[in-house]
């Protein structure tokens, strides 16, 4: 720990994570997500005792916004909102366990601990999505020579705004999940794909040429390497400089692996650093402006793996899925759209300032 750090806050975190492993039965791999989290708390406040957080300059949510994570990046929006959380509940903690000690601590202030994702968002700067040309860029980066995981990673951001799949479920993805003959990906939990809450469908990619070549290519190759069963996103092991493809089953923080790694491609690509879940906002925010019908919005509902859109619901009942199949290849051969009647003459008297929000609510609603 940082010789900055309290020694007794230190003491108090480290009491809480033992109390919540002996009395509420806490797992330890989540006591150690817990304790990567409130490791920020402990440098925020560095010499400064916790009994008087509420004084501390600049506040923790400045704080986050200005930490890097280990390959120099900002630290994800979902990281943020994890740290905050555990950072209110600890402080929770202690007003009820150390009462004298804590009297100071205004609960107000700890209350007020809660993550508000537009006001980090503007603080930071941090686009929403990655857009089309961004994925473009970072998936036709030069290629590093008899770098496997460099290529593994450029047909990665490649698939991820291809398909709009969760990062969970494209580092899970076996090689015989997805077919770029037809472009179709099968999100299914029985071929070991970890799907948000264990849902199953078979989903299809937008058709745009740049991204189908690259992540085409690292395709062909897994599966000339590799059997069907082995993951997509495959492990690469390197040894005296000579690195090889492994089938092994990622492990458990697999997402983790996949954030650094795009952050590597960010980074060369002289771009600000997006999640991996970024990606899946900008499939969602390039569907919804080539979309023209109601059809096409549902489709993209669906194909987003969402139980509905509450506006189409009553029109579309379902779609089948050669006709999803259809719509969503043929999406990005549309022209953007361009509305007509009384929604245009609403979005012509949105002000400029507000555009980037009113899109990111779009987004936002889409992508969840």
């Amino acid at each position: 720990m940082n010789a900055l750090v309290n020694r007794d806050n230190y003491l108090l975190v480290k009491k809480y994570l033992v109390e919540l492993g002996d009395e509420r039965q806490i797992a330890q791999v989540s006591l150690e997500r817990y304790r990567f989290y409130l490791r920020y708390p402990l440098l925020w406040a560095t010499d400064t005792p916790f009994t008087q957080a509420h004084t501390i300059k600049p506040n923790l949510f400045v704080y986050l916004d200005e930490v890097k994570n280990e390959s120099g990046a900002p630290l994800a929006g979902e990281t943020r909102k994890k740290i905050v959380e555990n950072t209110r509940k600890f402080f929770e903690w202690c007003k009820m366990t150390q009462a004298a000690k804590f009297r100071g601590l205004p609960s107000a202030w700890i209350q007020k601990l809660k993550f508000n994702k537009k006001n980090v968002a503007q603080a930071t700067g941090e686009p929403e999505f990655v857009s089309l040309d961004e994925t473009i860029q970072l998936a036709t980066l030069s290629e590093e020579a008899d770098d496997l995981a460099h290529w593994r990673d450029r047909a990665m951001a490649a698939r991820l705004f291809l398909t709009g799949e969760r990062a969970s479920a494209a580092v899970t993805s076996p090689i015989s999940a997805i077919n770029f003959d037809d472009l179709s990906l099968k999100q299914w939990p029985e071929l070991g794909v970890k799907t948000k809450n264990g849902k199953k469908a078979t989903t299809f990619m937008f058709n745009i040429p740049e991204l189908i070549a690259v992540a085409r290519s690292w395709d062909n190759y897994v599966r000339a390497n590799l059997p069907p069963e082995s993951p997509w996103y495959a492990p690469v092991n390197s040894q005296w400089g000579e690195q090889t493809l492994s089938s092994e089953t990622p492990g458990k923080n697999r997402n983790v692996g996949l954030n650094k790694r795009l952050g590597l491609l960010f980074e060369q690509a002289n771009l600000s650093f997006r999640s991996a879940h970024k990606f899946r906002h900008g499939h969602a925010a390039y569907g919804l402006l080539h979309c023209r019908t109601m059809a096409d919005y549902k489709a993209l509902s669906l194909n987003l793996m969402h139980e509905s859109l509450e506006i189409t619901d009553s029109i579309y009942v379902h779609l089948k899925q050669e006709e999803l199949r259809n719509r969503m290849t043929n999406l990005a051969a549309q022209p953007t759209c361009v509305p007509d009647g009384e929604l245009e003459q609403f979005l012509l008297g949105v002000s400029k300032q507000d555009i980037p929000r009113a899109i990111n609510i779009l987004v936002n609603s889409l992508a969840k």
